[in-house]
């Protein structure tokens, strides 16, 4: 038996780096895509219908409720889209060091809030 094993892991006092706070929100963005579609394609589906159907949706987008739902799910897009192209790159041979995975970290969350905030403005 190997003694050098944890014998109780508490994830709640591991620091992960940024590194893996990045991997870990764009796994957990891409189930909150999949979760979003059902929303998404009601919305498309409404607006395609007929004038009247979008005259109802572009009425309940007036809600803050689905103005904030709407800006969760875009935003949750946002930053699922920026770690994806930091992803791309890093597969062109971009950015695989230690320094410059988190600093491509770094940039995409900062890509990711200014993206947010831009879209926050814009929606309401």
């Amino acid at each position: 038996m190997n003694d050098k094993r944890p014998v109780n892991l508490d994830l709640s006092t591991i620091k992960f780096p940024v590194t893996a706070i990045a991997s870990i929100t764009h796994r957990v963005t891409g189930v909150a895509i999949f979760l979003a579609l059902p929303i998404l394609l009601w919305m498309l589906d409404r607006s395609l219908a007929s004038p009247e159907s979008f005259a109802d949706l572009k009425e309940l987008m007036t809600s803050p409720l689905v103005k904030l739902v709407v800006w969760a799910i875009l935003a949750v897009l946002l930053y699922h889209l920026v770690a994806g192209i930091r992803h791309l790159i890093m597969d062109a041979g971009v950015g695989e060091t230690l320094e410059g995975g988190q600093r491509g970290a770094k940039l995409v969350f900062i890509i990711s809030v200014v993206l947010i905030l831009l879209v926050g403005g814009w929606i309401w």
